[in-house]
This record gives structure tokens, C-alpha cells and sequence, in this order.
């Protein structure tokens, strides 16, 4: 897939529609569709200075892209439904990272994906899930949920609470594979053994540990004390690592960075970590800087 096809395919998603002023003068709207919805384009503060290093990008917390419909608050890291900047399309195949916080009892209707590797953090709350695989059940803070959509898949989400809100991360990641057949996984792990320290939740294989996805991909989280710093070395050096951060302050190769920021790290061979707060929270992702 060449880079103009890999981009159309990043604009448009799969299932869930996205869109720019050169695709369409209007889009579905992909949450609710109710009606069609005028472009929104830039409705974000664009960073002065995203690359701070021929081989870093920096995404502030108050750069990402946004998106009220009551029930549904979002934050968009990169250009999701009508949320468009192109110069915040994907950090290689890593082409969403939403941070959603929905509202009790409420939830996204059945709606169908093809060809993404889909993974859900609940940060808190209950995830209710249901799927054209036969696949149902609830997700919640400790376990983390893995979809492949191959050749195509409907599910629904929901918070499965009516009487507290569900903040979550859903992440998708173009696959290495297309047209497998669907599958999922959820898989439930013990917290305490990411303090002060980087535990491993996906990887590219069945026998390594966390859940697997068609991707030559790695996430760890970690919960830190003040002061502590670690080093992570890449699995593999023709990946980059995005660093988001949950919580707190954190300091990845230099940059500060606080909770929710974003800074993507290419052509190195490890990254340096220190916590400047307490219980500081962060999400690494090794993904590969170029689709297969």
C-alpha cells in the first residue's frame, strides 16, 4: 500500500466514517447518525512547535481534537470522524487513539470494522461488549480487550453502569495482515505488577504475554513513583514508540511531558523514563513506522 492509499485509508477508517473538505462536503455523523454533519476541520489548538527533534513529535493534551454529543466526550489524538488536520493522520500505523468518557447506560450501537486491530483500556468504569462473533461480556480497569476485524466484524459498546461514568482508551492499529478471519480477546492482568515497572500487554504473539494482534506491535503500562526512572528498549529498532500518558508527569527522552500529552519517538533504539509526580501513569506503544 502506497503512502496516498495508507492516508485515504487512515481518513476514511473503517466502519466508523471520517472525512475532509477533499472528500466530501458532508459526513455522517458516526456516533449518532441522526444527521449529516458539516466538516468540523480544525477544531483544535494546532501545537507551535509539534516536532521538537528530527525524530520526535510532541501532542499536547490541549492539541487533540474534541468532540461533545452530551453522552460522548472524546478526545482525539489523531483525525477521527469529523476531527481532520493532516498532519495529525497517524504516527505510523497507530492511526487512533481515543480518550472517551460516556456517560452511565449510554453507549455506541452496533456498527461494523474491517481490517483493524482494535484494543480497549478501561481507565474506569465497565465496558459492555457484544459482537457478531458470539463474542459478549464486560471489560473493566486491569483487563484490556483486543479485536481483529479482518474480514469484518459488528460490534456494540457500552458502559454497562447507570450510575457512573466509563473512561476509556480505544486504539486502532492497520494490521500486517489483511483479511483474516475475525477474532477476539480480552485478557485480565495484575496491576500491581506494573509498579514501578513496564508490563507487557500485547504483543505479536499468542505465546508472549498480554493479548496478540496481527501487528508487529508492543504495549506495556506503568505506575511509578516520584523520582523513579526506567529505560524500555525497542523489540524491534525499525519501530517508533508513541508514549502517551495517562497520569500525572512524566519525562520520556528529556521531554516533559504531562497527563494526556503524547510524544512520539522514532530511529532510537531505547527510550529514558522518570516520574515527576506521584502514581504517574503511562501507556507505551512500539509500533511499526511503516505498513506492510
Amino acid at each position: 500500500m502506497d503512502r496516498k492509499d495508507f492516508l485515504r485509508k487512515g481518513l476514511l477508517g473503517t466502519g466508523m466514517l471520517a472525512a475532509s473538505p477533499l472528500l466530501a462536503d458532508l459526513v455522517e455523523n458516526g456516533i449518532d447518525e441522526l444527521r449529516p454533519l458539516d466538516v468540523v476541520g480544525f477544531n483544535h489548538l494546532p501545537s507551535p512547535t509539534p516536532r521538537i527533534m528530527a525524530n520526535t513529535v510532541l501532542h499536547k493534551a490541549a492539541t487533540r481534537g474534541g468532540a461533545d454529543h452530551g453522552w460522548l466526550k472524546a478526545k482525539h489524538t489523531f483525525s477521527f470522524a469529523n476531527y481532520y488536520d493532516p498532519q495529525r493522520m497517524h504516527f505510523g500505523v497507530l492511526r487512533v487513539l481515543n480518550d472517551d468518557r460516556i456517560a452511565a447506560g449510554m453507549g455506541f450501537g452496533t456498527h461494523p470494522h474491517d481490517n483493524m486491530e482494535i484494543i480497549t483500556i478501561p481507565l474506569s468504569g465497565t465496558v459492555a461488549h457484544k459482537d457478531s462473533m458470539g463474542s459478549s461480556g464486560t471489560i473493566s480497569p486491569g483487563e484490556v480487550q483486543v479485536m481483529s476485524a479482518g474480514t469484518g466484524v459488528t460490534h456494540s459498546e457500552f458502559n454497562h453502569l447507570q450510575d457512573e461514568e466509563l473512561r476509556l482508551l480505544q486504539i486502532w492499529l492497520f494490521p500486517n495482515k489483511r483479511g483474516v478471519t475475525p477474532r477476539y480477546d480480552q485478557m485480565s492482568f495484575d496491576v500491581k505488577d506494573r509498579r514501578n515497572s513496564l508490563q507487557q500487554i500485547l504483543s505479536p504473539r499468542a505465546d508472549d504475554a498480554g493479548v496478540w494482534i496481527h501487528q508487529n506491535a508492543w504495549f506495556h503500562m506503568g505506575t511509578f513513583d516520584k523520582d523513579f526512572k526506567l529505560s524500555y528498549d525497542l523489540k524491534d529498532r525499525r519501530n517508533g514508540v508513541y508514549a502517551f500518558v495517562i497520569k500525572g508527569d512524566i519525562t520520556v527522552n528529556d521531554t516533559a511531558l504531562n497527563e494526556r500529552d503524547g510524544l512520539g519517538v522514532w530511529d532510537a533504539a531505547a527510550l529514558t523514563i522518570e516520574a515527576n509526580s506521584q502514581d504517574a501513569e503511562l501507556l507505551l506503544m512500539e509500533v511499526p513506522m511503516q505498513l506492510n
